[in-house]
C-alpha cells in the first residue's frame, strides 16, 4: 500500500518575493526528472506544494527547496546592500 505524502511551504520576503519566486520557479523546470509532484504559486506570497508518494523524496525536495530559496533571499540581500 502506498501512502501520498505533502507539504505546503509559504514564503513572504516582502520586496523579494517576486525575485526569489523567479528564481526557484525557474529552476523546477530544468528538473524534469524530478520524482515529486511540485507547484509553485505566487500572489503577494509564494506558495510551494511539494507531493510524493515516498516520503524520502519528499523530504529530499524539501529540503533542496528551502535551500534555494535560502540561497537566493541571501543572493539578493548581498546586492542589494
Amino acid at each position: 500500500m502506498t501512502s501520498n505524502f505533502s507539504a505546503q511551504i509559504i514564503v513572504d520576503a516582502n520586496k523579494k518575493t517576486k525575485a526569489i519566486f523567479d528564481s526557484i520557479n525557474t529552476d523546477d523546470k530544468f528538473y524534469p526528472e524530478n520524482p515529486t509532484k511540485t507547484n509553485f504559486k505566487i500572489n503577494k506570497k509564494i506558495s510551494i506544494t511539494i507531493e510524493s508518494d515516498h516520503l524520502p523524496h519528499l523530504r529530499a525536495n524539501l529540503n533542496s527547496t528551502l535551500r534555494l530559496i535560502q540561497a537566493s533571499y541571501d543572493t539578493i540581500n548581498s546586492v542589494d546592500d
